[in-house]
């Protein structure tokens, strides 16, 4: 009380008051920045909200508030979408770079996906693409930066499972690039 009389009598720190609480205000409800996120230790353009509710089963619960002002919303609804068929295209030139890669391809978990086409292209790096019951691509994701075990994952959870009395059947597709010159069109 006290003091709040002290403030009205000098209207210098009562302005300064003023602006301290408006201060004060802003930075409780503003959104951190990208440089505050990565401070504390939290890359806001790769941090989805869904990851934050996961600190609680690790005992992290104390940083969990800061998580949520540095996360990017999910944008898929609770019920993700499955795909008919999909389509790993990578260049066998490019297993050097991509050694995960290489790795999900000549392990056998390719065989658990019938829907799954692998598909050599040359010079392409590695990319999914996702069908429709039509054949007709959908989506094309970029896996440069996925490990084998994130490949995996993402067709377990991504592909549809095939129906019928060949749903157990392990047999996926190869494609080999057609031996037409690449750079066929570039003659006159």
């Amino acid at each position: 009380m006290f003091v709040v009389h002290l403030l009205l009598k000098d209207t210098n720190m009562l302005k300064y008051f003023l602006l301290l609480i408006a201060l004060c205000a802003c930075t409780t409800y503003a959104e951190f920045t990208t440089q505050d996120c990565r401070e504390l230790g939290f890359i806001k353009a790769q941090l989805m909200c869904s990851s934050c509710e996961k600190l609680d089963d690790f005992g992290l619960e104390a940083i969990k508030t800061h998580c949520k002002e540095c996360c990017t919303p999910d944008k898929q609804p609770a019920v993700q979408r499955r795909w008919p068929k999909a389509i790993l295209e990578v260049c066998t030139c490019k297993f050097r770079a991509y050694p995960q890669i290489e790795a999900f391809i000549k392990s056998g978990r390719p065989a658990k996906y019938s829907n799954l086409q692998i598909k050599y292209m040359r010079g392409l790096d590695p990319v999914v693409k996702l069908l429709d019951s039509s054949g007709n691509v959908q989506e094309t994701l970029s896996i440069t930066k996925w490990n084998t075990d994130t490949v995996d994952e993402f067709f377990e959870t991504h592909l549809e499972k095939p129906a019928g009395k060949n749903s157990g059947k392990s047999a996926y597709s190869v494609v080999e690039e057609e031996d037409n010159d690449y750079l066929e069109t570039n003659r006159i």
